[in-house]
């Protein structure tokens, strides 16, 4: 019996160490000051983030550039780390359908080490899906769009060059800008069909985020840093 009651002491030492240790310098009356949803943040990436190498789950970390502050206290100084992962992760596939990368932004690390709970959602970076996922390119519908678009530069270039050339003596532009121009549209034409064939062959493109790219991400909800 003795014994018994020596290892539920010890067992309590323990467990009341571990508990003060853990729970870090936080105390219930400490206050707080609140970062209203909507608010930016703008992150920098401290690790490389994508589609070809992630997988869902992965980990990554951040580091805040710009201050949050409450009149004149810093709530949340410049380097505060933001720590998140990837939540889901869709493969580029052929048909020139492009990766789609989906991130979750988990926790922020107060100065004091506390871990706050946040939700945010990507504002700002390259391209954004409406579900919020970054992707680089959509489809074939859109590849078609990029090669018509390629296609009517290359005429339009043509046509300019014929104009320019002409210059050089008088009535001779009515000579030279039809026959570049005819030329541009072939060669725009003979570009378009080409390429257009090779994007139902392609897969699309993956989304890459490297060491030192910057993303601006928004507070979906409020959330209340402790203050001392």
């Amino acid at each position: 019996m003795k014994n018994i009651k020596m290892i539920f002491t010890v067992m309590f030492v323990i467990f009341t160490f571990t508990t003060n240790v853990f729970a870090g310098p936080f105390n219930a009356s400490a206050k707080t000051k609140r970062i209203p949803a909507g608010t930016t943040f703008q992150l920098e990436f401290l690790q490389p983030v994508s589609t070809f190498s992630g997988n869902s789950g992965d980990s990554f970390v951040a580091t805040l550039l710009n201050e949050q502050t409450s009149g004149t206290s810093v709530i949340l100084p410049a380097g505060t780390i933001v720590r998140g992962s990837i939540l889901d992760v869709k493969t580029a596939k052929y048909f020139s359908r492009g990766a789609k990368l989906y991130l979750d932004f988990d926790h922020v690390v107060t100065p004091t080490g506390r871990q706050i709970p946040l939700e945010m959602a990507v504002a700002q970076f390259d391209k954004i899906y409406y579900d919020g996922s970054l992707y680089k390119n959509l489809g074939y519908g859109e590849a078609i769009q990029n090669n018509y678009n390629k296609a009517s530069e290359i005429t339009k270039r043509a046509t300019e060059y014929g104009k320019k050339a002409g210059e050089s003596a008088p009535g001779i532009e009515y000579l030279t800008t039809p026959i570049c121009a005819i030329g541009g549209f072939i060669g725009g034409a003979g570009y378009f069909i080409g390429d257009s064939i090779a994007d139902i062959f392609r897969k699309g493109q993956d989304v890459y985020i490297n060491t030192g790219d910057i993303m601006n991400v928004k507070l979906i909800n409020p959330i209340d840093i402790p203050v001392y």
